[in-house]
């Protein structure tokens, strides 16, 4: 079955996002495919390169960039709710004056249009936060 993930929930603001990187490795592991992730919201956070979590927790966003890098999994971040929120690619850093890239480089910016051909082309489309 081919699933798309929307997530709205930040990583440490409750279990949301950790749910749902839980439920994606799972689908995978018994074989499902991911069409596309998209973060959306507060969501976007989880594609966030500059954060430094202590070494005895769990660092979600680098665990969203592994499992999306191993897996060569398509993952969206909503433009606009990323501009908001800080999480830029170099391209939007320079538009609008920012010293760095924040966002994660398995991760691309686009917009709505990407969540619409989600489920447009997926089996079910499963949304965390």
């Amino acid at each position: 079955m081919k699933f798309s993930i929307v997530v709205y929930a930040a990583p440490y603001s409750s279990e949301a996002a950790s749910t749902a990187y839980n439920f994606v490795r799972t689908l995978l592991d018994e074989g499902h495919e991911i069409y596309r992730l998209f973060f959306f919201s507060d969501g976007v956070h989880n594609a966030n390169s500059l954060v430094a979590t202590p070494q005895d927790e769990t660092n979600l966003q680098h665990g969203w960039d592994k499992l999306i890098r191993n897996h060569e999994l398509d993952s969206v971040v909503c433009v606009t709710s990323a501009i908001k929120r800080g999480i830029v690619n170099q391209q939007e850093a320079d538009r609008h004056g920012l010293v760095a890239a924040s966002i994660t480089d398995s991760s691309e910016i686009s917009g709505l249009g990407q969540l619409i051909d989600a489920a447009l082309n997926s089996d079910r489309v499963v949304n965390f936060g």
